[in-house]
């Protein structure tokens, strides 16, 4: 797993290790105890989404204050943010 960090407080790039051979590929999408030891803190992980956007979609990320906050946890498929 590589994991960049960037000047925004708690912001982080987790960019997996993928095994890829000629079947196709795996990777492992989320390990509890690997992301508490990169973020530096226990996290209660209860939900992953996924959704699909069609070419020019452009959909939004919801900040949130206490106490109706939520970590966001991104993965990119294809394409680019």
């Amino acid at each position: 797993m590589k994991v960049t960090s960037f000047k925004i407080a708690d912001l982080k790039l987790i960019e997996p290790d993928v095994f890829d051979d000629s079947r196709g590929f795996f990777f492992e999408a989320f390990n509890q105890k690997k992301f508490n030891s990169e973020i530096g803190r226990e996290v209660n992980f209860v939900q992953d989404n996924h959704s699909f956007s069609k070419k020019y979609v452009l959909r939004g990320m919801h900040y949130q204050k206490e106490p109706f906050e939520q970590g966001k946890l991104i993965r990119v498929i294809s394409g680019e943010i």
